[in-house]
């Protein structure tokens, strides 16, 4: 199997991923239309909410194969589609990946962090591929052209709070469906929790009840996505309390989480922690 044959292998499963039904009812009406015709869909929604996972997710169940982008990684136009080189002293284009997927027969081409370009003029190219029809000239590489039933997904984080964000080109999100991701409602996400770090349900709760207080204190502007959550129930889940797992996951100082719990009006139910201790940092059993 070649380099690029394993880069396009489809996605495994994630058995933990909940979306809205409705989403999952369109998302199939996607598939469907793919069938007749060219579909791109552009995902967005809050940091750590599962919008990588949901086109993995879609891959997955539809058996298709899968190649990401990094969009971020671009500093000019053409880039997506290879390169000129240095070899020997000889200069020589070197074909990346891109081509190969956009000609791959129902391949979920995953463009991540699309409104992140080093510059806007790096995503030119994709006006053609992203059209009705779905074809390019590249000098180097000759008439290019999508195969069929291949799907675009985008995904993008939007908001002042992004840094090397930029508002994405109306002409070229005008080629896309949308999919907006929200936090779970807590009860999902509390399955979503336990399922994936095993952490006892009414930890969970006490974990969430913090997580809620701080997303829903707007004055704090501290967002804590689900990733976060999750992060913070599996540090508790492997015996860490849950000041330490809220100090460690959201990368606050002590001081700032007394503050944030406070602001929220939440409590932990633990008692007052000792004074820091510090230890040599060697292997269990080791000693110095």
């Amino acid at each position: 199997m070649t380099a690029d044959a394993k880069q396009l292998r489809i996605p495994p499963l994630d058995p933990n991923f909940f979306i809205l039904d409705e989403d999952r009812a369109n998302l199939e009406r996607f598939q469907k239309m793919s069938e007749r015709h060219p579909v791109n869909i552009l995902t967005t929604g809050t940091q750590g909410c599962g919008k990588s996972t949901l086109v993995r997710q879609f891959a997955h169940i539809y058996q298709r194969p899968m190649a990401t982008f990094q969009v971020g990684l671009l500093l000019e136009s053409g880039q997506l589609f290879g390169q000129q080189r240095l070899k020997g002293g000889e200069t020589y284009y070197q074909e990346f990946l891109f081509p190969k997927a956009i000609q791959t027969p129902g391949c979920v081409v995953h463009l991540e962090e699309i409104n992140r370009s080093e510059t806007p003029h790096a995503l030119n190219e994709l006006f053609s591929v992203l059209s009705e029809d779905r074809s390019i000239w590249i000098d180097e590489l000759g008439f290019v052209e999508v195969a069929p039933q291949v799907m675009f997904f985008a995904t993008m984080n939007e908001g002042d709070e992004f840094t090397g964000t930029e508002a994405l080109d109306a002409a070229l999100k005008d080629r896309f469906y949308r999919i907006h991701l929200e936090y779970l409602p807590h009860d999902v996400e509390k399955e979503v929790l336990v399922r994936k770090t095993g952490l006892d349900p009414s930890q969970t709760d006490d974990v969430l009840r913090i997580v809620n207080g701080i997303r829903n204190n707007e004055q704090l502007g501290i967002g804590v996505s689900i990733r976060h959550s999750l992060m913070i129930a599996e540090l508790v889940a492997l015996g860490a309390s849950l000041r330490e797992a809220l100090v460690y996951s959201l990368q606050i100082s002590k001081d700032t989480l007394e503050s944030l719990l406070l602001a929220v009006q939440v409590e932990t139910g633990e008692t007052e922690t000792t004074a820091d201790r510090y230890i040599l940092y060697l292997p269990y059993g080791a000693s110095g």
